[in-house]
């Protein structure tokens, strides 16, 4: 008999056929509307697996859902998720860390270089007939090349990063992690420091840190005071590890060059956040991995973590080992 999964991301045609030969499947294209939370729930206590993402999966909604097995999470981060809860329930929890990497770091590389470049703001000059001749200091960018790339986080992520501004760029690399890592010292001839010091003395500061308990508000009023005027900061990790009320005093008052920012405290941000105000910021909304390609790799990473597990073998990328019983 198949066992049920509770589908709450569209797949390809391909992934799609793939996961309904193994499996019964139920869509809910939107469980956090009201009638797709509903859905869920009347779901919930026959589902072997769960595969999606952007949903909030704790206690209450575990407790629902006796028979489950596993929820394999069509991302990298697992900050939606309650993982004690998992363990306690005994369900397995995947998500697909691998994929994206390279795709990401695309990504914060081109916020770094978007604010640097005034890219947006420049090209709206340009878009609405106010370039009438050659731009002047007022408008100039700073340069990029050979300026010093502080990384917080020096995780795939990270380390992408660290190939992009040293070999591409010609960057001095700093980062700040839980412990050095000679292989990357000796790679992208980076040095690990403290945090206080990295902020100090880079000149691009970019974040890639999970968000958990230690991370939250980990750059706050007090961080952000350490910088330079002239740097920029690039948060490609999530909202809340930085504190948005200080950085956007920081912004305003001249205290930091720019910010790019793919993620937000609130997601969507707010249509009147003083971010979407600021010249010195190039907002994206949450791009990180979204290139078909990426998405669809990632996709089918979640697909082949589910079906293993409802194969009753160990996932490949299982984030709460202690969970498995095999």
């Amino acid at each position: 008999m198949k066992k049920n999964v509770v589908l709450y991301k569209a797949l390809s045609a391909p992934l799609m056929a793939k996961l309904a030969a193994e499996t019964d499947v139920t869509s809910i294209p939107d469980p956090t509307s009201a009638e797709g939370l509903a859905r869920l729930r009347d779901a919930l206590p026959h589902a072997h697996g769960l595969l999606g993402a952007s949903l909030r999966i704790d206690e209450p909604l575990l407790a629902l859902a006796p028979q489950l097995q596993v929820v394999a999470s069509v991302s990298v981060g697992v900050d939606k998720y309650d993982v004690a809860a998992f363990d306690r329930h005994g369900v397995l929890l995947t998500n697909t860390p691998d994929v994206l990497t390279e795709t990401t770091a695309d990504t914060g590389f081109a916020l770094l270089m978007a604010t640097a470049r005034r890219v947006v703001e420049l090209a709206g000059l340009v878009r609405h007939g106010q370039w009438h001749g050659s731009i002047g200091p007022a408008q100039f960018g700073t340069d990029v090349h050979g300026k010093t790339l502080g990384i917080v986080g020096m995780g795939r992520i990270g380390q992408a990063l660290a190939q992009r501004g040293h070999f591409g760029f010609g960057m001095p690399v700093l980062y700040h992690s839980h412990r050095a890592k000679p292989s990357v010292d000796e790679r992208f001839g980076a040095r690990h420091c403290a945090l206080h010091a990295l902020l100090r003395d880079a000149d691009f500061v970019c974040l890639t840190v999970p968000l958990t308990a230690e991370t939250k508000g980990l750059i706050g009023a007090h961080e952000l005071s350490l910088m330079k005027p002239s740097a920029i900061l690039v948060n490609i990790a999530r909202g809340p590890v930085v504190d948005e009320a200080a950085l956007i005093d920081a912004l305003q008052n001249g205290r930091l060059r720019g910010a790019g920012l793919d993620v937000f405290s609130q997601e969507p941000v707010a249509t009147d956040s003083p971010l979407l105000r600021l010249d010195n910021v190039v907002p994206t909304p949450h791009i990180g991995s979204a290139t078909q390609e990426t998405r669809e790799a990632m996709a089918a990473c979640a697909v082949e973590n589910l079906l293993a597990a409802l194969r009753a073998e160990r996932p490949k990328d299982l984030v709460n080992p202690q969970a498995w019983r095999g």
